[in-house]
């Protein structure tokens, strides 16, 4: 692997900053199993997470390209969630490492 003099520089270190916080990745698997979610849809499968941290993450996933979401002008407004090419394309990597924290748990 590529030796970086700044640990920001390091491309492996920039995508775990997109996915490392403790409710991106219930986010990003919720959206991958449903596809595309309404917010109350999203919020009931993400067991524990509070109506601020979820707005919260879906802005900032929105603003880095992880998350579409797409609002419809109707009379109630609806707005639903789902995942970018660039946000489905992390999909094989994070089955690979879910594989991978598998078989250390069962060592």
């Amino acid at each position: 692997m590529e030796q970086y003099k700044r640990k920001e520089d390091c491309p492996l270190t920039f995508a775990l900053t997109l996915i490392g916080s403790k409710w991106r990745l219930p986010i990003i698997w919720a959206l991958w199993n449903g596809k595309t979610l309404r917010y109350n849809e999203l919020k009931r499968r993400i067991d524990g997470i509070t109506n601020m941290v979820l707005s919260q993450s879906l802005k900032e996933m929105e603003n880095q390209g992880l998350i579409l979401r797409k609002q419809y002008m109707e009379i109630p407004p609806r707005v639903e969630y789902s995942l970018t090419k660039d946000g489905e394309a992390l999909i094989p990597s994070l089955e690979s490492l879910a594989k991978w924290g598998k078989a250390m748990q069962n060592k």
